[in-house]
């Protein structure tokens, strides 16, 4: 399919991000643009510094650009309030990161049940989702074990559902296979990829894993500020 008959997901369009002022003033993002389509991986791959976190910063409303269009799910953002970007932000984008930043109190169905009571559903219907989510990703085993309990792999695939289990439209992933050996990291990743084709998720991921990376769809870098397709 072309993109003509896709939906954006999740555009940026010449996105500045400047820190600091006067003379102490650091560019970071200096026309950024980028479309993130439903239904598709794209692996943001650049050295450190290039502002790959910056990126995802703004691309999940947890920053404002200096300049520039953010459009999440078709809502243009930069009017938006702060509580306008937090609601869509809560509706629209999960977020996995490198350490899997699960609540040690609770177990792995509650760590997905509390996510969608906050949004609003009822307990039983965020606790049907929530082991559906972990069956679906081979964890329905291990649905009353704590973090503690489980393996380094299996709690990254618990984060990856908690991401998910409020339905976004996108999930963005700032190296979620970062703290893990090859073996794993090539099963949390296969489960990234299956929930994207399964559910229409459009996904971007930052690693330095460039064996992962050739596996998605597309593959971007920031050069000089500016996000650049690779290969």
């Amino acid at each position: 399919m072309n993109d003509a008959g896709r939906f954006a997901a999740l555009t940026l369009e010449a996105v500045e991000r400047r820190y600091g002022r006067g003379e102490t003033t650091v560019e970071v993002l200096t026309g950024a643009s980028l479309t993130l389509w439903a239904g598709q991986s794209v692996a943001l791959i650049a050295p450190s510094g290039a502002g790959k976190s910056t990126l995802l910063h703004l691309a999940g409303l947890l920053e404002r650009p200096s300049a520039g269009e953010i459009t999440v799910a078709g809502a243009p953002t930069s009017t938006m309030s702060d509580d306008q970007r937090t609601a869509l932000r809560r509706s629209q984008i999960g977020f996995v990161y490198q350490f899997h930043q699960l609540l040690p109190e609770f177990t792995a169905l509650e760590n997905l049940v509390l996510p969608q009571m906050i949004a609003g559903l009822e307990r039983a219907e965020a606790a049907k989702r929530a082991s559906e989510l972990l069956a679906y990703l081979g964890l329905a085993k291990r649905a009353s074990h704590r973090p503690a309990e489980l393996s380094g792999g299996e709690q990254q695939r618990v984060a990856i559902a908690r991401a998910v289990a409020n339905s976004p439209r996108i999930l963005l992933a700032d190296e979620p296979t970062g703290n893990l050996d090859p073996k794993t990291a090539g099963h949390v990743f296969d489960t990234l990829a299956s929930l994207v084709k399964a559910t229409g998720l459009a996904a971007l991921v930052a690693t330095h894993n460039m064996e992962l990376a050739a596996r998605m769809d597309r593959r971007v870098t920031i050069r000089e500020g500016r996000v650049a397709e690779v290969g």
